[in-house]
């Protein structure tokens, strides 16, 4: 059966063969020759460690084959768990056919497809790896790609999203990692991450998440179920990624050749496009590359290196910082001095820098707004508290009790909900309700404190049994210690604001880990910035309170 096939195949690339310009080498012959060299050398090459991985695969007689371990579609196994079935698997198939071998599954993450090449685990990898920039120097990408994908929003049907302009104060939820995540934070937008790409429709369907972006290739086996598709729908795509099987950097010569010419002559002759087709995945892409690679232009084993028929990789690459040399050479000393330098995207990368320094801008201003709130309402609820009257000290209680008695998230988020719908949704607001909820959550004990301290004077009998301003400001007096307790209090609950959508600094580093390296070295950083925030504040609270202490020991007689 494989000869017929082999064949008919060898009937067809000479009819392509007549086609293509008089004297020019076809992709068929090239092949041809290029598989009867390396027969030629067998079996002796097969003792020879250094020799090319295509004589490897041609001696074993099995190419082994990194592919994903469940990605509708491309990469999934049947129904009893017996065989591998997808667009990816199938294109390994039709190429180990034309090699003469079989192929060997793999299985390979997200994560570690690259790093199965450089450890030699797999001759190839089909798993649905888009060929960028950044990927160049870790691999050795195929050329003509044998798929694109393009990163698509989806959400329920009823929500009016068409373009990137109508995401504006929305949170989109997406994975850690994707390479479309620069471009969403780049335009303000508020990310929810995910580490599993399977949890993101689960989420829509929960409803914990309004809308979704991931890559089209995953979501479009989501779509087609119809419980799934009646009630969701793709809204728009961007940033269009074409995807590259992939061999290792060094001693792939020989097989690198072979799988651009095998990619040329399968897109030529349409067996791309049936494969998608038998599938049911998007078939734009191929019927495009099918019509370019049959056209007498890109016939030939030329058009390989012509970029009129050759797509080039997405340029990933962010563009960097001003100072991007200097924080490199700051990264190769330390390398050289300790052995080890620490990711700094964010000093690296401008999108980055600029998402660091506005969450930074951003935390300050969260801090300063959230110790003014807390002295705000603690001196307004303290005024209550110290009144007499009955229903002012019950109307400090009930707050006071409510406060303390809610979780803190819980009353982040309702003073977001509240404020979301009150004003247009926009970081401003977030930044402000967060501030409101974390002056009334401190505000409120430290205004008991102050109240407390009323009736505790009262009760020593200096400032009778009524209330005056002496009164209350001999209550913020004795008080001071816990009202300045909970102003430290507030500003280290500040970055907790960041899961109610406040742009602090936590929010702001928490978006460039989702397209960046480093998070170890990005959350460090949190630390260290909040550490540095609440001993500066801490710091400020201790001066304050020995200038009032001194300012009361020189006013007594």
């Amino acid at each position: 059966m494989i000869r017929m096939i082999l064949c008919a195949m060898a009937v067809c690339g000479m009819a392509w063969s007549w086609a293509a310009p008089a004297g020019a080498e076809t992709p068929d012959t090239a092949l041809q020759s290029l598989l009867n060299g390396a027969r030629a050398q067998l079996p002796a090459a097969c003792e020879d460690q250094e020799a090319d991985r295509l004589i490897r695969i041609l001696c074993s007689g099995q190419m082994r084959t990194g592919v994903r371990g469940h990605y509708p579609l491309f990469a999934t196994r049947n129904a009893d768990r017996t065989d591998r079935i997808g667009y990816d698997t199938d294109v390994a198939r039709a190429i180990a056919m034309r090699l003469g071998v079989k192929p060997e599954w793999v299985h390979v993450r997200a994560a570690t497809r690259i790093s199965s090449l450089a450890e030699d685990s797999v001759d190839v990898v089909i798993a649905t790896m888009g060929h960028n920039t950044r990927r160049d120097s870790q691999a050795r990408f195929i050329r003509p790609h044998y798929y694109r994908s393009e990163t698509i929003v989806v959400g329920p049907r009823e929500i009016d999203v068409s373009a990137m302009a109508d995401l504006a104060g929305r949170r989109i939820c997406t994975t850690i990692g994707n390479y479309a995540n620069s471009h969403l934070v780049s335009q303000g937008l508020r990310l929810m991450l995910f580490e599993d790409a399977g949890r993101l429709p689960k989420a829509l369907d929960e409803k914990v998440c309004s809308l979704v972006a991931h890559d089209d290739s995953f979501l479009a086996s989501y779509l087609a179920e119809p419980s799934f598709g009646v009630r969701f729908e793709p809204k728009f795509g961007f940033d269009p990624v074409p995807w590259g099987m992939a061999v290792a950097q060094s001693g792939t010569d020989d097989l690198a050749r072979v799988l651009q010419l095998i990619s040329q002559i399968m897109h030529r002759d349409g067996e791309f496009l049936d494969l998608a087709r038998k599938h049911g995945i998007f078939t734009q892409f191929l019927e495009e590359q099918h019509a370019l690679w049959k056209s007498p232009t890109c016939l030939t084993v030329a058009a390989l290196d012509d970029a009129t028929c050759i797509l080039p990789a997405l340029d990933a690459t962010p563009p960097p910082t001003a100072f991007a040399d200097k924080v490199e050479a700051a990264q190769d000393w330390m390398r050289t001095c300790f052995g080890v330098a620490p990711a700094l995207p964010m000093l690296s990368s401008q999108p980055a820098f600029d998402l660091f320094v506005a969450g930074i801008v951003n935390s300050i201003v969260l801090v300063i707004g959230a110790l003014l709130a807390t002295l705000f309402f603690a001196l307004g609820i303290g005024f209550l508290a110290a009144l007499p009257n009955r229903l002012a000290r019950f109307l400090s209680w009930c707050m006071v009790t409510i406060l303390q008695s809610s979780p803190v998230i819980l009353t982040l988020v309702v003073a977001a909900a509240a404020a979301s719908a009150i004003f247009t949704y926009s970081a401003t607001v977030a930044l402000g309700s967060a501030i409101v909820a974390l002056g009334l959550m401190n505000g409120c004990n430290a205004g008991q404190a102050i109240g407390e301290a009323a009736d505790s004077l009262r009760q020593d009998g200096h400032h009778g049994t009524g209330f005056s301003l002496s009164l209350y400001r001999a209550a913020v007096v004795r008080s001071l210690s816990q009202l300045l307790s909970f102003l430290v209090n507030a500003a280290k609950g500040t970055p907790v604001a960041s899961f109610t959508g406040a742009p602090e600094l936590l929010s702001a580093l928490t978006d460039i880990t989702s397209f960046a390296a480093g998070r170890a070295t990005t959350y460090s950083l949190v630390l260290v910035f909040y550490v540095a925030v609440v001993f500066c504040v801490v710091w400020a609270c201790e001066a304050i309170r020995k200038h009032v202490v001194s300012q009361t020991q020189e006013k007594r007689p």
